[in-house]
């Protein structure tokens, strides 16, 4: 009996580091509204990936970010075109209310305690929308034309909860504070 047991555990062990695997990498990802995105970056922090279609014509960016979240959750990518840090930001927003439909928004970050609701950014931004399945929202929209080239700051977050439509404090400390970065979108 021992002996059939043990290749059992082994196969299962196997398919779950592949699964873990592919989970967490960009390139295979497939979205399930069937969009293709031709360039994408591994986020090095807080489970996330960003996919994107640059738009030469209309220096435009075609975005999809999806991050590891709960239901309770919120989710939120930003391009930060005066500095490297979250004051400054131009986000994009997104949470599941508590009909069960998926809210997404623009909103911009200009103090540590910032309003979280809706607004303008200083750059266009279209056709947002986002998604929540197992376990992960995604946040998709075209953002630009972009005036300042085609490298950017970005920052991404994540917090655990929504009050009134209106996504809470987001942990101050480890992959939280760590969620920056430069991007060019002509690269990968």
């Amino acid at each position: 009996m021992a002996l059939t047991s043990t290749p059992i555990l082994i196969i299962c062990i196997v398919i779950s580091l592949v699964y873990i695997s592919s989970a967490q990498t960009c390139s295979n990802y497939t979205f399930s509204t069937n969009q293709v995105f031709n360039s994408c970056i591994d986020l090095p922090v807080l489970q996330s990936h960003l996919h994107w279609n640059y738009i030469p014509s209309t220096r435009s960016i075609q975005v999809a970010y999806r991050a590891t979240q709960t239901s309770t959750g919120w989710i939120a990518w930003a391009i930060n075109p005066t500095g490297t840090s979250m004051i400054g930001s131009q986000a994009i927003v997104a949470f599941l209310n508590a009909n069960g439909t998926m809210t997404a928004y623009t909103t911009p970050i200009t103090s540590y305690i910032p309003s979280m609701k809706q607004a303008a950014l200083s750059f266009p931004v279209s056709n947002i929308s986002a998604t929540y399945a197992n376990n992960e929202m995604t946040i998709f929209g075209v953002v630009g034309p972009l005036n300042n080239g085609t490298t950017v700051n970005h920052v991404w977050q994540a917090g655990s909860s929504v009050v009134n439509n209106i996504p809470q404090k987001h942990p101050t400390s480890g992959p939280n504070i760590q969620s920056v970065g430069i991007l060019d979108f002509l690269s990968r």
